[in-house]
């Protein structure tokens, strides 16, 4: 959408449509969830992705029907031979033998074991291929390395890589804090994800719109990863007796903060290379986002469990209440369903879960200062009205107006082949009728 948006609109109206798309996704976000948590209760938690299924369809089938499409001249099967596979797989290969790794250290295997340390070797050699692939090797290459000359774009990416960490850690472990130290259930634990969701939204909604009117992004962008750095900082210190209004204040503070850094940040390297790279970047700066989130999903569980391993080793814990544990922290909230004595799941709530929660929180803040840092440092301003916008804008009004035009024709000419049709078809049964009124009369 954000590519789309990117073609059709002016560089200085794009910042509210990127804002209204940041909201529409918050609001996702919000009720996902909740809706989450209800089937995960009520049903079954693989409702959660069966649901999926007629949205996506839906989605599918708005698409076709509704988004104009505009004809490319080529042959699409020289395109496809174009696509840079080789590169999507190391890619893939990469992520993969980085991530695993960082899941399974300290928990599955040791943090010096072969198996971690070969994998996450091979995983930083494979990037390093993957770097020169696209440098040297590919013709039409998902990453141009030139793209990086821009400290712009190389600071939003370090930026987003940040934002897509706190944002979906944040969304993930602060429910699972909710129903392992509150004992609150799924849909109640989703509930409270709301005041981060409309901070978020409302947020990308008004840093969209600033952008529109004053041009400007690069404070906005700085201001939203302060607020992100300070809000982490605070929910580092947050335990099972902490207030629920400052749980929801300090949520409210992590979505001001990421609301402020979408719209901006997108519009921010779009800024700074030519049109023709304008989807690329932006591509780019999405697989980013999304590559911090999964990096902040592996990061997170394993300095949790390894805070929750250690807790439970040092009270003498039977193996099987220790993978119980480990597979769902919510069951602290329920002790006595496992056998544990209130005094021993005190002990790993306080010294394992909330121990690994705070030290996780603290890398969050520091995430937020780098990125606070990053974008007020790298990321500089650039005009964002460009001489040939009322040109190209135009020219698009007026390729939409020709595609309507021809729809139009079309539908004329196959109303005109029915009524053709029509006449026909009654001269013939006139010519059958007065054929058979004749041989009636013979």
């Amino acid at each position: 959408m954000q590519i789309i948006v990117s073609d059709i609109i002016t560089l200085r109206e794009r910042g509210k449509y990127h804002g209204m798309i940041g909201a529409v996704v918050a609001l996702g976000y919000t009720i996902g969830p909740i809706v989450g948590g209800l089937l995960a209760q009520k049903v079954s938690w693989r409702w959660c992705f069966w649901v999926t299924l007629p949205l996506s369809l839906v989605s599918s089938a708005v698409v076709v029907l509704v988004l104009p499409v505009k004809p490319v001249a080529g042959d699409i099967r020289k395109k496809l031979l174009l696509i840079d596979y080789v590169g999507s797989l190391l890619t893939l290969i990469g992520c993969a033998l980085i991530m695993l790794p960082l899941i399974w250290g300290g928990v599955t295997f040791p943090w010096t074991h072969p198996v971690t340390l070969s994998l996450l070797s091979a995983g930083a050699l494979v990037v390093l291929l993957f770097c020169l692939y696209e440098w040297k090797c590919a013709k039409l290459p998902i990453v141009p390395m030139y793209i990086f000359k821009h400290s712009t774009v190389s600071g939003v990416y370090i930026c987003m890589f940040a934002n897509g960490f706190v944002f979906f850690s944040s969304l993930y472990y602060i429910p699972q804090f909710f129903q392992a130290g509150l004992g609150y259930s799924p849909i109640r634990a989703g509930l409270f994800l709301i005041p981060l969701l409309v901070g978020q939204t409302a947020f990308s909604w008004v840093a969209g719109m600033l952008v529109s009117h004053t041009g400007r992004y690069r404070t906005i962008v700085y201001t939203g990863f302060a607020f992100i750095a300070i809000s982490c900082g605070f929910i580092s210190t947050i335990t099972h007796h902490t207030s629920k209004a400052t749980m929801v204040v300090l949520m409210l503070l992590v979505g001001c903060g990421s609301g402020l850094t979408l719209a901006t940040t997108t519009v921010a390297v779009q800024a700074s290379v030519e049109r023709k790279d304008m989807s690329v970047v932006t591509a780019f700066r999405n697989f980013v986002r999304s590559l911090g989130a999964a990096f902040s999903l592996s990061v997170a569980s394993s300095v949790v469990n390894n805070s929750l391993l250690a807790s439970m080793i040092e009270i003498s814990l039977s193996p099987s209440t220790i993978t119980t544990i480990l597979n769902d922290p919510s069951v602290l909230a329920r002790a006595s369903s496992i056998g544990l004595p209130d005094e021993q799941a005190l002990h790993v709530l306080e010294h394992g879960y909330e121990a690994g929660f705070k030290t996780f929180f603290i890398i969050n803040a520091s995430l937020g200062v780098m990125a606070t840092i990053v974008s007020a440092t790298m990321v500089k301003h650039k005009e964002l009205s460009r001489d040939d916008d009322e040109k190209l804008k135009n020219e698009a009004k007026a390729g939409l107006k020709k595609q309507e035009e021809n729809q139009d024709t079309e539908a004329g000419v196959q109303s005109s082949e029915l009524v053709v049709k029509r006449d026909t078809e009654m001269e013939v049964s006139d010519v059958r009728m007065v054929s058979r009124a004749g041989s009636s009369k013979m």
